[in-house]
């Protein structure tokens, strides 16, 4: 025991003077100038009127629509009647930049005009981070029992996707008849990052009304997934919803994996219960043994999959979407303290360090995708990497990937990282991604007026511009609210790291510290033989 810790303890330390030597982090001395309040003040205010400037077209073009086409300025809705997807995902965001008059039009809508009981078919995951996350959210922020109420009926008519033989949840549910519906691909599976991104919001709403069928429905998910015994923590990305097994083999931190590792450790900052935490270390180390890589020739670090499982080929691939992990993987390190106070902590650790020294350089590789994308200074969908010493460029880019949906992955890990280093560094490298932004999505033709907009783009790699003509809710709930927070020196203890954990969407939930109502249930059993994805 002792000679394997000495072991563990040395190939660490290897690891990290490896990384910080050969990798672009040279230590940096941090010096606020004077002046520079009022710099980022300026610049938050530049997202808050591109905030608003999206917002003034949306409502005047697609007021209460779920799906805007900002450069036709059109909009439908996904059923017959609303959703409130677009309204209800911006209800924080609106609260947060102080747009009053366009908060109490929202809610105004919601009280009369929302109404979820019709047949129609909604995926379970997607409703829950937008619409009970942002139910939820807002009723943290503004204690509003409007919130509250549209929450627990909205939850209520999702329950019934959990009614499956293993208690993993179906990939939709009906809102009139609250019965779960198989997905209508991939055999019937459900994604395994859907079914396990549900637990912050649904154990914030039993925290709330004492109802605890919510945080039993979800923590009995986890408990499942658990007992697959994933090799490594490393889970794949389907899950048979009758059964509760994993199908496939196909691993990764990129769509359908990446919130479970994200909901791991959030729901430890959530209620304090150790067994998120250790699913989550087993995971990292998971992600260290067999998922990272360094690319040619600058080494940068990136995150590849493997399409058959632990023993199978390694890919290059690394989506957008695993971007959220340097953040994660900072605040999960710190527990949201500053990196300073969090090494002067009792819980401070070499796992720990190691942790958020990947943190970094992931942060380092995902804001890498934007600059070196010349024509845009924008990250496509997807890259892949290059680890091929004949080659002179680190990424490249297929022609099916090079859309852009103005995702906040990348600057979402911008904004952890600069809370807890307060390195400035990252303040500057979320300017130019927002710049970039206002510069190369920007519409104001091709509609039914001028006034401008931000659209997505279909095409990164062009130096003229090429929209997809649509708006993602998460330009408002995310994007625009992470770039906004990067930028802001006068956070309230609402969205205060050490008192809030972010749900997958930008919806601030408070910790609840050792006020927990009810408590998770289950315990780890470990299998008596490893057992292979």
């Amino acid at each position: 025991m002792a000679k394997a810790f000495l072991v563990s303890i040395l190939a660490y330390i290897l690891y990290y003077l490896t990384s910080h030597i050969t990798n672009f982090w040279p230590v940096r001395t941090i010096v606020e100038q004077p002046g520079d309040n009022e710099i980022w003040k300026a610049r938050k205010d530049e997202v808050r009127k591109v905030f608003h400037e999206s917002w003034v077209d949306y409502v005047k073009h697609g007021w209460g629509k779920d799906v805007y086409h900002p450069v036709s300025q059109t909009a439908e809705n996904m059923g017959q009647n609303p959703l409130g997807w677009i309204i209800v995902d911006s209800l924080d965001t609106l609260h947060l930049m102080n747009l009053s008059k366009e908060l109490t039009r929202a809610s105004d809508w919601i009280k009369h005009e929302l109404d979820y009981d019709f047949d129609y078919e909604v995926n379970v995951f997607e409703t829950t981070i937008r619409m009970l996350g942002g139910f939820l959210s807002a009723f943290h922020l503004t204690k509003d029992n409007l919130y509250l109420d549209k929450a627990v009926d909205l939850a209520d008519r999702l329950i019934g996707g959990f009614e499956s033989n293993s208690g993993i949840p179906y990939a939709s549910a009906n809102l009139k008849t609250g019965k779960g519906v198989r997905s209508h691909v991939d055999m019937g599976s459900s994604s395994t990052a859907e079914v396990a991104t549900l637990q912050l919001e649904f154990k914030y709403l039993s925290q709330l009304t004492g109802n605890s069928i919510y945080w039993k429905k979800v923590e009995h998910i986890i408990a499942v997934l658990d007992s697959n015994h994933p090799t490594d923590g490393l889970v794949p990305i389907y899950i048979q919803p009758d059964t509760g097994s994993y199908w496939g083999n196909l691993i990764r931190l990129g769509s359908r994996g990446d919130s479970y590792y994200e909901y791991l450790i959030k729901q430890y900052l959530q209620t304090n219960e150790t067994v998120y935490k250790e699913m989550y270390d087993e995971a990292i180390r998971g992600v260290k043994k067999h998922l990272v890589r360094k690319s040619i020739p600058s080494r940068l670090t990136f995150i590849g999959e493997l399409p058959n499982g632990i023993n199978g080929e390694f890919s290059n691939k690394m989506d957008h979407l695993v971007c959220f992990l340097g953040g994660t993987l900072a605040v999960g390190a710190t527990n949201g303290l500053t990196i300073n106070e969090a090494r002067q902590s009792d819980f401070w650790n070499p796992e720990r360090e190691f942790q958020f020294s990947l943190g970094k350089e992931l942060t380092q590789t995902c804001y890498k995708m934007y600059h070196d994308v010349s024509a845009t200074g924008l990250a496509p969908e997807i890259v892949v990497f290059n680890t091929d010493r004949k080659v002179q460029y680190d990424f490249y880019i297929k022609p099916a990937d090079k859309h852009n949906l103005q995702r906040p992955e990348t600057v979402e890990s911008l904004f952890y990282m600069y809370k807890i280093t307060r390195d400035p560094m990252y303040r500057d490298w979320g300017y130019k991604i927002f710049k970039n932004f206002v510069k190369h999505t920007r519409v104001t033709s091709g509609g039914r007026n001028s006034n401008v907009r931000y659209s997505c783009l279909q095409d990164v790699t062009a130096t003229i511009p090429k929209y997809r003509d649509n708006l993602e809710s998460f330009w408002f709930a995310e994007t625009l609210k992470y770039l906004y927070l990067l930028f802001d020196d006068d956070v309230a203890e609402q969205w205060d790291l050490t008192k809030v954990v972010f749900n997958t969407e930008a919806h601030p939930f408070p910790r609840f510290d050792q006020n927990l109502k009810f408590k998770t249930g289950w315990e780890r059993v470990k299998p008596t033989s490893p057992l292979s994805s």
